[in-house]
């Protein structure tokens, strides 16, 4: 089982791993993964490895059929062999912003409280798809709750349950386009707020800043019919 160092200490950028293993598409397996993996609508991370005098670009991270994260090099080049220690360097703001804009988007399913359809991140922005028939009559006091929530400076931090405990408590899933993590026993959830002050908790395998004010300034982007009942909703990070 590889170590998921990302899930840990979504704060840590450098850690030393071993690799152990290649997959015929050419990713790199390691021991331990400071890399986030392609899901749930986050990319996955990208970096380097560093072994020796040898340095290699990694443009993202991947799952493979039985999901272990697999290292995707940036292009053809000697690949570290089994056995070898490596230093891996998270592209460190990119990844931070991916966890500003995921944490955001679980606020902006508390400020429109609907089933989500989908969702994206990137760097840049997100955007929720929501089953909605029309569309917010207010869309500046959408924007102005998001950045209240944000600017509430609330903890995040993390529970876990089980798969029966999940399945006994349907209403803690929000997405009905993607199912949350199971099958290892157990599920992960996300939780914003403490005590009286929760707002929000739902499953969740990404990563996500400490405290909400961390997410900075956020403006509220296209709201978009994508269908009878669907309607897609971008923020923007400001900065």
């Amino acid at each position: 089982m590889t170590d998921l160092l990302f899930r840990d200490d979504p704060y840590l950028q450098s850690a030393e791993a071993q690799v152990v293993g290649h997959t015929s598409e050419g990713g790199i397996l390691l021991d331990r993964c400071l890399f986030y993996p392609t899901g749930g609508g986050q990319p996955g991370d990208s970096g380097t490895l560093s072994w020796g005098d040898m340095t290699l670009e990694i443009a993202t991270c991947v799952k493979t059929e039985d999901g272990t994260p697999a290292l995707v090099p940036s292009e053809p080049h000697p690949m570290p062999p089994v056995g070898a220690r490596v230093t891996c360097t998270l592209d460190w703001t990119r990844r931070h912003r991916h966890m500003r804009i995921h944490t955001a988007l679980h606020l902006l399913s508390v400020v429109i409280p609907l089933p989500v359809t989908g969702g994206a991140i990137s760097a840049e922005k997100g955007r929720l798809d929501f089953d909605m028939a029309e569309p917010p009559s207010d869309r500046d006091a959408v924007e102005a709750q998001l950045q209240a929530l944000v600017d509430r400076d609330l903890e995040v931090t993390e529970d876990w349950i089980t798969d029966a405990e999940l399945a006994a408590n349907p209403g803690l899933v929000k997405t009905m386009s993607v199912a949350p993590p199971k099958g290892a026993g157990r599920v992960r959830l996300v939780r914003i707020g403490l005590g009286e002050a929760q707002i929000d908790l739902q499953p969740c395998g990404g990563t996500h800043v400490a405290r909400t004010g961390e997410i900075g300034r956020l403006r509220l982007g296209k709201i978009e019919k994508k269908g009878r009942q669907n309607r897609r909703v971008s923020i923007h990070l400001d900065g």
